[in-house]
């Protein structure tokens, strides 16, 4: 009975992967937030992702693109500050 089954392989879901649609949300949600939120949510992926190390890679990842993207948000606004208002990122 328990010689006949086939031996499980490891699969990951396409779901935990960021796709370009997560991408796009991520960039569109980033853009209504003020600057507090944007870190906030920064600051969460970073955790996030340091608690899916060693555990989770692809998770891990995955939370670094989204905080990775909320960032490019950031500095972007920072960007178009004039230099005496920029904040430090």
């Amino acid at each position: 009975m328990y010689g006949s089954r086939q031996p499980q392989t490891l699969m990951l879901c396409t779901q935990e992967f960021a796709t370009a649609e997560h991408f796009s949300r991520w960039e569109s949600h980033a853009k209504t937030l003020d600057a507090y939120s944007l870190r906030y949510v920064i600051r969460d992926c970073q955790q996030a992702a340091d608690a899916m190390k060693g555990w989770n890679p692809v998770r891990e990842g995955y939370y670094l693109d989204q905080a990775a993207t909320y960032g490019m948000e950031l500095t972007r606004r920072n960007r178009e500050l004039p230099a005496g208002l920029r904040h430090r990122i």
